[in-house]
Order: structure tokens, then C-alpha cells, then sequence
């Protein structure tokens, strides 16, 4: 995903080298002016003039650039820490309606927001021509330069996508003729603008060339594999060495390295799990007996690490049961995520220790996301149709971040 990361953590201290920077040659540039000023009242000499003049142009120039591009120097190293490994995890559920969401994890929040991109919005691609007009869609994005970079996105038909990340997997390529070349930050849009359902995004990607082309030089590509589903299938994306790979996924998650072929196969070392009490397999010479309940599900991992992640979040989807109203539905979305949601302090990383900043779930049907922050518990939902979807600007709704808590007496 590209994202752009708040003013925060780690990032102090190269806020506050570059104001340091700022006021040392502000007293630089001040302190030769004093002295220049003392060789002009004593008459010593008249080369300070061009001195001083050089001193003014350097400081304006500084101040210039420092203007100009200190912005994006923060942003591109924020940017490129994201080439390091992130995780994430993307499920999908359904009772009477479908459901689909993800957490994203990393160790300090971004300025997404819900980003709603109307029918009209004109979608501008690097290779391929402009859409005008297309399906409307709602997902968490980080709005760029007026375009948005969507982490995960429904549209209005239903069909889902979210990307996660993939280090050292993905491989992006050189434009291909013939094939249908696009970003991988254009990719979302792309399909959803066009696809109603994953039959359909199926026979795009048959033509699909992932380019290897970076929004600005700010903001480099991410390694990205991809989830996409609808009410009753999803495929797995993925751009590889060896090409581009499309899996189904009957499972209905995904999380990260390594690569999703493996993931199946590694459901098989957990195929005696069981939400049920388990049976003595161990010997007829003796009578061993459950001593606590969940004991069917002894060997379930419960670390962080991505390939865990699946084995978790796929059995926890996969024996999930709710009612099937909205609210025992949303719930119990969130639930799954929360069985594989990270807790600050728990994976120490460089700069300080990945958490899940926020959980998200959209049903669908009816084109209403929902989500929670890491401090935020509360769940908070925003309708699409709500909205005049004819329009051509985005709406963006900023993400309630601040506890909300309910007192009773």
C-alpha cells in the first residue's frame, strides 16, 4: 500500500534535526552579517558588499529549497520505511449479507480516511486511457495529489478488494504491449471501476501487466499481493517471479509472506484442529479425557507471525457462527479480525512496536463501512449511498480516533 504517515514517533527527530538545521544557519547567516557590518562602519574594506550579498543569496535559497522540498523529504523516508516488512490481514463473511475487512498493522497510523469516489470522478491511469465514468466505490485511502491511493475499497456492485503486503515476493515489470499495463496503486480502481463481480475482474487480469512505476519519486510502489471477492467467490493476486498468479481462495483470508500457495498448504499440518472436544487417538490402552473446554483446538497458533495469522484467522472465519441480523453480523466480523489483531508492545520492530491501527468491515450489500482504530472501540460506520454518488469529487470522511466511551449512571 502507499500511504503517507502522520507527524509522529520516531519521526520527532528528523523534524527536529531539520528545524536545528534551520536555526544554525538562520544564526550563521546573522553572525557574518554583524561582522560585515562592522567592516563597513570602520570603512576596512568594500568586498563585504559582495560578501554579504552572496551570504543573502545562499540563506534564500536554503529557506527556498527547505520550503519546497522538506515536506517531501520527510514523507519519502516515512515512504520508504514502508519497504519494510508490514502485516496485515483480509477476511471475508457472510450471513445474509457479505462482508468483507481487514486489519492493518504497523507501528504508527497514517492520514487515511473513508474515501467515497463517486460515478464520475475521473480515474487517470499511467497507460491506459482515462475512465470517466464508473462504478462508485468506498474503501480507506490516503488521499494523494487528488487521488485515491486505496488500501481496501468496495464498490457499489459488491465487489471487494484489499492489498496486503508482500516483501520480497512481488515483482513488478516494464511495460508489455499488448497487455493491459497498470500500477499497482491504479489496480484497485481499476478493477472496481469496471468489475461487478470477480468473473468479471477474472478476465481483466488475464490481460493485466502489474508496471513497475511509482506514484512520485515520494512515494515509492509497495510489494502488494491482493484479495478480491464478491458475495460468493474470492481470488488471491499475486505479480511473482515467474508471473502473475490468480488463486482462488476458498478459505477467505489472507495475510502475508509467504506466498498464498503455501498458505493452502500449510492447512493441512492443522487439519486435526476441531472446535469440538477432541476423541482419545492417542491409545486404546487407556482412557484419557478433555480436562478444559477448547481443547479440540490445542496447537492453534496464537503468535504474530503471517503464516500463523492465516492458520488462525482461517479457522476462526471458517467455524464462525452469528445471527444473521446487522448488528450480530458486524460483530462478529470484527470478532474474526480481532483474533488475530496485534497489541502494542507485543512485536518490537525498529521504530517502536507494530499494533493494528484500524480494523475495517464493509458489508457489500449495502455499501456501508465500518470500522475501529486502536483507540477507538467503538465502531463507526459511514453509507455510501448516503451520498450523491453522481458527483465528481471525492468525499473523504477523517477517521474518529479518540476513545468513545459510553457512561451508564
Amino acid at each position: 500500500m502507499i500511504v503517507s504517515a502522520q507527524i509522529g514517533g520516531s519521526f520527532n527527530i528528523e523534524k527536529t534535526s531539520v528545524m536545528q538545521l534551520s536555526c544554525d544557519v538562520s544564526f550563521l547567516t546573522w553572525y557574518i552579517s554583524v561582522i560585515c557590518g562592522v567592516l563597513w562602519s570602520n570603512k576596512f574594506a568594500t568586498w563585504h558588499i559582495i560578501f554579504i550579498r552572496i551570504i543573502d543569496f545562499l540563506a534564500f535559497i536554503y529557506y527556498t529549497i527547505q520550503r519546497r522540498f522538506c515536506h517531501n523529504f520527510i514523507s519519502s523516508k516515512i515512504i520508504k520505511s514502508m519497504e519494510r516488512i508490514i502485516m496485515c490481514t483480509a477476511a471475508t463473511y457472510k450471513t445474509r449479507d457479505h462482508y468483507f475487512g481487514r486489519n492493518l498493522d504497523y507501528e504508527f497510523a497514517y492520514h487515511q480516511t473513508v474515501t467515497i469516489t463517486p460515478r464520475n470522478y475521473p480515474f487517470r491511469f499511467r497507460r491506459v486511457d482515462e475512465m470517466r465514468s464508473h462504478y462508485a466505490m468506498i474503501g480507506m485511502a490516503f488521499v494523494q495529489e487528488g487521488y485515491p491511493l486505496y488500501y481496501d475499497a468496495t464498490n457499489e456492485k459488491g465487489l471487494s478488494i484489499a492489498g496486503l503486503n508482500f516483501p520480497g515476493n512481488a515483482e513488478y515489470r516494464c511495460e508489455m504491449p499488448c497487455k493491459d499495463n497498470i500500477t499497482p496503486f491504479e489496480l484497485i480502481p481499476w478493477i472496481l471501476g469496471q468489475c461487478a463481480a470477480v468473473s468479471e475482474a477474472r478476465e481483466k487480469l488475464a490481460r493485466l501487466n502489474l508496471l513497475k512505476e511509482d506514484f512520485s519519486p515520494q512515494l515509492p510502489l509497495s510489494p502488494l499481493h491482493w484479495m478480491i471477492s464478491d458475495q460468493n467467490e474470492s481470488i488471491v493476486v499475486e505479480s511473482v517471479q515467474d508471473g502473475l498468479k490468480v488463486y482462488d481462495n476458498p478459505v477467505g483470508v489472507l495475510t502475508n509472506n509467504p506466498c498464498f500457495d503455501y498458505h493452502m498448504t500449510n492447512l493441512a499440518n492443522y487439519m486435526a484442529l476441531s472446535p469440538a472436544d477432541p476423541e482419545n487417538h492417542f491409545t486404546d490402552k487407556m482412557v484419557l479425557k478433555p480436562y478444559s473446554r477448547g481443547m479440540g483446538g490445542l496447537g492453534l497458533p496464537g503468535d504474530l507471525s503471517s503464516a500463523s495469522r492465516f492458520i488462525k484467522a482461517a479457522f476462526t472465519r471458517l467455524n464462525s457462527r452469528s445471527g444473521t441480523s446487522e448488528s450480530e453480523s458486524v460483530s462478529q466480523f470484527f470478532h474474526i479480525l480481532a483474533s488475530v489483531a496485534q497489541q502494542r508492545g507485543c512485536c518490537k520492530v525498529e521504530h517502536g512496536y507494530e499494533y493494528t491501527i484500524y480494523s475495517s468491515c464493509c458489508n457489500t450489500n449495502k455499501g456501508i463501512y465500518y470500522y475501529t482504530t486502536y483507540e477507538n472501540s467503538q465502531i463507526t460506520g459511514v453509507d455510501m449511498h448516503r451520498e450523491n454518488l453522481d458527483k465528481a469529487d471525492l468525499i473523504n470522511y477523517p477517521l474518529i480516533e479518540g476513545q468513545q466511551i459510553r457512561m451508564q449512571n
